[in-house]
């Protein structure tokens, strides 16, 4: 068995390159979304009906037809579009 000098140990801690270097990116804060309320940017959530989102948030400024199986329509707003499945929202994405 080998023995390691003190001086030996040193040399090779401080050769080695430390494990996480660079700069570290905030997830969180680029994929946070605003509240879900007056306060925040106010929109569908999921399982709302088409007729429900049309009487809470009127008539969208576009809307794009439905497309692929299972049919999905997309309703754009100023702030957000909506996307349905058939006629439930599925998501809301905020525009940035």
């Amino acid at each position: 068995m080998k023995c390691i000098t003190p001086l030996a140990l040193i040399i090779t801690l401080f050769s080695v390159p430390p494990l996480a270097v660079g700069d570290t990116l905030l997830l969180d804060a680029i994929v946070a979304m605003p509240e879900n309320t007056a306060v925040g940017i106010l929109r569908p959530v999921p399982g709302q009906s088409m007729q429900q989102v049309y009487n809470k948030f009127g008539q969208a400024q576009q809307e794009i037809a439905a497309v692929g199986k299972p049919p999905i329509t997309r309703w754009i707003y100023e702030k957000f579009t909506v996307y349905f499945e058939h006629n439930r929202v599925v998501d809301t994405v905020i525009h940035r």
